[in-house]
């Protein structure tokens, strides 16, 4: 086939008078095809097929047409690839190229592709809504390959994106990812789009009729949104985020995947997300950046709220007999007047809290492996009082950070007899007058060499005893002695004689 070089040297050969023939034999074309571009318009050669040739796939195309016609009624995940069905025709018999099934398969295909797959853009006005999905990542936390949550946040004018990482995608996650997100964008929108996830959409319905999760639709109450949840299998309804997973994995994680804690990660991704958005163009208003198209059109429309919402998942358990509650495959201790009672428990994202009688009686940093016991030692100082014996190998009192003085008290009394009971009263002693000063009593007591509770005790006293007050410099007139007192032991002799005196 000619190219655009050839004709365009044919074109000038004859402006410049060279004959039909001497152009025939210096390009070494053939005369029809000079006259062909001498004469004509067509100045681009372009080469079209009328008609394939299929010498090896043409008495199979048949039954390749009817294996595509089979998966068109098939769900899109369970319908065979080009190589699946170039296999199935091997069976037949097709000693044919793999190459010439992947085109016919492209090509027919591409002649049926739905209308459903052509998008809308979309556009949406200034605070009218967000959109909200998970992504996962694996990261190095703490020196350990973990699988990483993100849960990412997007305004839909203004594009303005926030990210938080967790290890798990628990409602009690989702509630604090939005409280973090909307104190990041200072306010909260009309709507918010989410796909249909368990821990927000209980149940689908007809059309776009969800049952949410009641808890889920109390914190939308709260913050004063409308949730909506988006059609089955339609991704594109919240396409913005859906990008912005594949976007964070591209350019915040690419260079760096090491954090020594969640805290670490989380402000990394609050930073990346500031910096790409007073960056970033806006794909509407190239002229701004996000950060400003955020900050002048959305910021303002947003809804102002100053309390945020309690967002915990609570868990009725039992109490067992070593004062320890059930959570999440792991144990958590509370106070020991609690035991063989019910409690409630409610997971916060980051710590978890036990109520029990409408008062905590337990609340613990969250724990994410399996199979821990979180003890509290407090917890179990009514114990102690009745069962002094148990804290030399009590598993609650392992590793006790105690201040200094009170350990080096301890480790002096706990060589005695009755030294673990003294021990329990300088402890009880710690929930009435406080940490501080028992510290400081216990100091003063090891200087002094006398360690006992009863010098400790004493000593506690003498920093809780009121001091008397000063004197006045001048009493009131009425108050003011005019005759002295004089001692008179003659009356008391007298007395002592009896007679009248002594009536």
């Amino acid at each position: 086939m000619l190219t655009v070089e050839t004709v365009l040297k044919v074109r000038l050969a004859k402006r410049d008078g060279l004959s039909l023939r001497k152009i025939a034999k210096r390009y070494r074309l053939s005369r029809n095809t000079v006259r062909k571009y001498l004469r004509g318009e067509e100045v681009e050669p372009k080469y079209q097929r009328r008609q394939e040739v299929k010498p090896k796939l043409g008495p199979f195309v048949a039954a390749l047409e009817q294996l595509l016609t089979e998966d068109l009624e098939r769900p899109v995940r369970e319908r065979r690839s080009a190589l699946l069905l170039f296999e199935e025709l091997q069976r037949r018999g097709y000693e044919g190229a793999y190459d010439s099934v992947r085109r016919h398969t492209k090509a027919w295909r591409a002649g049926r592709r739905p209308i459903s797959e052509v998008f809308i853009p979309l556009r949406f006005e200034p605070g009218e809504a967000f959109q909200f999905d998970w992504g996962e990542e694996t990261l190095i936390i703490g020196g350990r390959t973990t699988k990483v949550s993100i849960a990412h946040f997007r305004l839909c004018h203004s594009r303005l994106p926030i990210c938080v990482g967790y290890l798990r995608e628990s409602l009690e996650m989702v509630m604090d990812a939005h409280r973090q997100a909307f104190a990041f964008f200072g306010g909260v929108c009309r709507r918010g789009i989410y796909d249909n996830m368990k821990t927000v959409v209980a149940k689908i319905l007809l059309g776009k009729e969800r049952a949410f999760n009641p808890r889920f639709l109390a914190m939308a109450s709260h913050y004063l949104f409308e949730p909506v949840a988006c059609t089955p299998a339609a991704g594109w309804e919240k396409g913005q985020v859906e990008n912005q997973v594949g976007l964070t994995r591209g350019r915040f994680f690419c260079g760096r995947r090491r954090f020594e804690d969640m805290a670490e990660l989380n402000a990394y991704l609050l930073s990346e997300c500031l910096a790409w958005a007073r960056t970033q163009p806006h794909p509407e208003d190239s002229g701004r950046t996000i950060w400003e198209v955020y900050e002048q059109e959305e910021r303002p429309q947003l809804t102002q709220l100053d309390l945020a919402f309690d967002g915990f998942v609570e868990r009725e358990v039992r109490v067992s007999t070593t004062s320890l509650v059930a959570f999440d495959r792991n144990h958590y201790s509370v106070d020991a007047a609690r035991a063989k009672r019910t409690a409630q428990v409610r997971a916060y994202a980051d710590r978890v809290v036990i109520v029990s009688g409408g008062q905590v009686v337990g609340e613990h940093g969250r724990q994410f492996g399996r199979d821990k016991t979180i003890y509290d030692p407090w917890h179990y100082l009514p114990v102690l009082e009745r069962k002094p014996g148990a804290l030399r190998n009590g598993a609650p009192f392992r590793d006790w950070d105690l201040p200094a003085p009170i350990q080096a008290v301890w480790a002096e009394l706990k060589e005695r007899p009755g030294g673990d009971r003294e021990f329990v009263e300088v402890l009880c002693a710690i929930k009435t007058h406080g940490c501080e000063a028992v510290e400081k009593a216990a100091r003063e007591a090891i200087a002094l060499g006398a360690v006992s509770f009863d010098v400790i005790f004493n000593l506690l006293s003498r920093q809780t005893q009121t001091p008397a007050p000063p004197p006045p410099e001048s009493l009131p007139e009425h108050l003011t002695l005019r005759h002295l007192p004089l001692a008179d032991c003659s009356r008391y002799d007298q007395l002592l004689e009896g007679g009248s005196h002594a009536a």
